[in-house]
């Protein structure tokens, strides 16, 4: 038995009770074949939530900071997360996003299943900002169909992401597959990986009902920092 289906069967109907998630759309996650689940995100619990509610294992990036903790706490966090399917990787070097597209190309090479958001981060204020193009580079590249969910409510059970969240009732929704054949060999025109991007953005605004904010999160994280300075 996999480190995996033990989580999910021990953890599994505790989460279930805890959070009591309202799963619409799974049926459209294609049962095999290489397939990217992209989406909104609003709290670490978020990553948490999605390998639970699907039946195929999720593999996605985390932080390398989860699994290099010393002691008893940290050897347990480690076993944890890889084991839902977490891939360390150090995002914050230089080449950390080139890590993060060569780990997730070689996933869906491996006809998996990989997570991505493509907000790069977490949202500041519960809306959906610009979507990074590295999921439309996968997508080219592999040629994995790329289904859209949305978490909701997650950030209402773990405001800001930190602490232990607290019971309550969460929804996911997943979308038709999108799939982008029609642009094999153009992953490297910019307006082509934008278009791409703004469409899978686009069915994860329909999914969710999240106000679009047309900057990237990253810049309207900065932009409040500096103002509360």
């Amino acid at each position: 038995m996999s480190r995996f289906v033990f989580l999910k069967a021990v953890l599994g109907p505790l989460m279930r009770l805890m959070f009591r998630p309202r799963v619409e759309g799974a049926e459209r996650i294609p049962g095999s074949g290489p397939v990217i689940l992209a989406g909104n995100h609003l709290t670490f619990i978020d990553s948490v939530i999605l390998p639970l509610v699907c039946d195929r294992q999720v593999f996605f990036i985390g932080k390398d900071e989860y699994v290099t903790g010393k002691g008893l706490k940290g050897r347990l966090m480690a076993w944890f997360f890889t084991g839902v399917g977490m891939i360390p990787v150090d995002r914050d070097g230089g080449h950390g996003g080139v890590a993060a597209l060569m780990t997730g190309r070689r996933v869906l090479e491996e006809g998996k299943v990989f997570g991505i958001y493509p907000e790069g981060t977490r949202s500041p204020d519960g809306r959906l900002y610009r979507g990074r193009t590295g999921i439309a580079r996968l997508a080219l590249m592999t040629g994995a169909q790329v289904v859209p969910f949305a978490m909701i409510g997650t950030d209402r059970l773990q405001p800001g992401g930190k602490g232990l969240p607290r019971p309550g009732r969460v929804a996911v929704r997943f979308g038709e597959p999108l799939e982008f054949t029609r642009y094999e060999g153009m992953d490297r025109d910019r307006y082509v990986l934008r278009a791409v991007t703004d469409e899978v953005m686009s069915e994860v605004m329909r999914l969710s009902g999240q106000e679009y904010v047309d900057i990237y999160a990253t810049k309207a994280k900065a932009a409040e920092t500096k103002t509360a300075a």
